[in-house]
């Protein structure tokens, strides 16, 4: 009789172990689950929008700026993408190439490049400017060959006369070209000189003028995506 009571005993410590054993188990199961959860859910892929002024959103409300813009879209389409925005006033293509450095610590999925207006309302020689659009792609390029690059193409007023202007036009095009990479060929398509929709300077763009070349941008950034 003992002997049948301890065999029970037994039966039921055996029992009582294995189940803790499963209920140990399936507890580390599902914490290794939630932790793969938490890391999908919390990384996300960069966009990169390294400009000057324009990109900035100068006057408005960073949300209001086109790259807060597009962040908005793109957290309503429950994209896991995260907008930084590498906007600096004033900013020439020689400052954005002796600053990106420090933008380029994490890689970008994309990276939308604005620069060269300041350059062209200075009157800063077109060589230098294209040489240094061209050594940003450059370094972009070499240190995350994935990373998607769009250049955005600038205009500027006739001051410094036509044949500077066509010419600084025709800049960006032929970077485009060169490095192979997408174009959009006036990022202020709708937006430039219309009072409406420009701060009282005539340079930067309002609220709505923001929104409107946000939605210019987005067809490039979708397609990248």
């Amino acid at each position: 009789m003992k002997s049948t009571h301890r065999n029970f005993s037994f039966y039921l410590l055996f029992i009582l172990a294995a189940w803790l054993t499963s209920c140990s188990a399936s507890t580390e199961k599902k914490q290794a689950e939630e932790g793969n959860q938490v890391v999908a859910t919390t990384a996300s892929k960069t966009i990169l929008f390294f400009g000057n002024s324009l990109t900035a959103g100068y006057g408005i409300d960073p949300e209001e700026s086109f790259a807060g813009r597009i962040q908005t879209r793109l957290d309503s389409l429950k994209k896991e993408f995260r907008v930084i925005n590498g906007g600096l006033s004033g900013e020439t293509t020689a400052g954005g190439l002796s600053r990106l450095d420090w933008f380029l610590e994490e890689e970008p999925y994309l990276f939308v490049l604005e620069l060269g207006g300041n350059d062209g309302l200075r009157g800063i020689a077109l060589t230098e400017t294209k040489k240094n659009l061209l050594a940003i792609v450059d370094k972009v390029q070499a240190k995350y060959p994935n990373t998607k690059i769009i250049l955005a193409g600038m205009q500027i007023p006739p001051n410094m006369g036509q044949e500077y202007t066509e010419e600084f036009k025709a800049i960006y095009p032929a970077v485009a070209k060169e490095k192979d990479i997408e174009l959009i060929p006036f990022l202020l398509e709708g937006v430039a000189g219309n009072p409406d929709l420009n701060l009282p300077d005539g340079i930067h763009p309002t609220a709505e003028g923001h929104r409107i070349v946000m939605e210019t941008l987005w067809p490039y950034i979708s397609k990248a995506l």
